[in-house]
């Protein structure tokens, strides 16, 4: 989906060579996080506007991605038209099975941006990850420092899960899954895991993490040889999903943003 352009008004000429660095500055974001955080675009296709020369920072042109800037006091400009930060958005999507999280997939697949076509958004982000095979609740954002908290490890925001398995563990396997398993040098742990309920040759199960490991669920099932049908997040924190529809987003409510503050 093509982002809608930000608010924009004409800047004045100028240029700084290519590849030049301000010297000293450190202080400030990247160039390209800064154009992420104002909403215009990922930084991976910032750091191509600033690569082919159509971003001034200050009325200069400007070729590195990693030129840091102060958000506060800077003037950015893309293609002419000051860059100016975007109203907060915060969605909910229902994410379906087959799509990736991510904005720009090098293999081409497609995205859960597909599910915002349409809608008259700024550039927003996922707030972590569901991978390719899994559903449910994902959040999406244009506040950085939104996102950041609920991404924050420290957080212990809880994730609740409802995974279908092939077969139906006896307590004694939930037992050892509760216990954690070491896996390629990484402990994987969840708060809990119950039996949903089951019906013959599979089962469904509810998992909460505080943590999102790399495919962490599905890893730690596999090392008891669990086989996963399906995984869907329902809730994160306080938030559920609820009735959304598959592919569907929405925005938050002042109350939904309420729960999730804590």
């Amino acid at each position: 989906m093509a982002a809608r352009p930000p608010p924009t008004r004409k800047a004045p000429a100028g240029k700084l060579p290519a590849g030049q660095s301000p010297a000293g500055k450190t202080s400030g974001v990247s160039l390209n996080r800064a154009l992420s955080k104002l909403g215009l675009c990922s930084r991976t296709q910032a750091a191509l506007l600033i690569a082919e020369g159509r971003v001034r920072v200050g009325g200069k042109v400007v070729r590195d991605a990693e030129w840091r800037v102060d958000m506060n006091r800077d003037r950015i400009v893309v293609d002419g038209n000051e860059v100016v930060a975007e109203r907060k958005v915060y969605l909910m999507l229902n994410k379906p099975r087959g799509l990736v999280t991510t904005r720009d997939d090098p293999q081409q697949r497609d995205t859960v941006y597909a599910c915002l076509e349409g809608l008259d958004l700024p550039f927003v982000s996922p707030v972590g990850r569901l991978d390719k095979a899994s559903e449910g609740l994902l959040l999406m954002t244009n506040d950085t420092q939104f996102a950041n908290r609920l991404m924050d490890p420290a957080s212990h925001l809880p994730k609740t899960y409802h995974v279908q398995v092939g077969g139906v563990p006896d307590e004694a396997t939930l037992e050892a899954l509760r216990a954690g398993v070491t896996v390629d040098g990484e402990t994987l742990t969840a708060n809990s895991i119950g039996l949903l309920r089951s019906g013959g040759r599979t089962a469904w199960l509810e998992i909460v993490l505080d943590e999102g490991r790399n495919r962490h669920i599905r890893r730690l099932l596999a090392a008891h040889g669990i086989e996963v049908r399906r995984l869907i997040r329902i809730a994160i924190g306080r938030l559920p999903l609820g009735d959304l529809a598959k592919g569907a987003a929405r925005h938050l409510t002042a109350e939904e943003l309420a729960l999730l503050a804590g």
